[in-house]
């Protein structure tokens, strides 16, 4: 079930790094950035979206674990947990 729910989160993170490239992307396209500056900024953007993602799924886990939820109520509880934390 571990494994379950880590495979889970690694799908979860996996797709939503690309998701999160392509916000900053285009955060990075509105301020009009280029180069070295663009750079810079999409990192820091998808290293910060990174950070707020892996801190929603642990708060959002923890909460699933409050209510003793398992199985398919429990992912289904952590993904709209997580979507809502990180306004996705």
């Amino acid at each position: 079930m571990r494994n379950l729910i880590g495979l889970f989160s690694v799908a979860l993170i996996t797709m939503s790094s690309s998701a999160f490239a392509a916000t900053c992307d285009a955060q990075a396209a509105e301020k009009k950035l280029v180069g070295a500056a663009k750079n810079s900024y999409v990192t820091k953007c998808e290293k910060d979206a990174a950070a707020t993602l892996a801190t929603a799924t642990s708060t959002c886990e923890a909460q699933a674990s409050e209510k003793k939820l398992a199985g398919a109520a429990k992912n289904s509880f952590t993904k709209k947990c997580i979507k809502d934390a990180t306004g996705g």
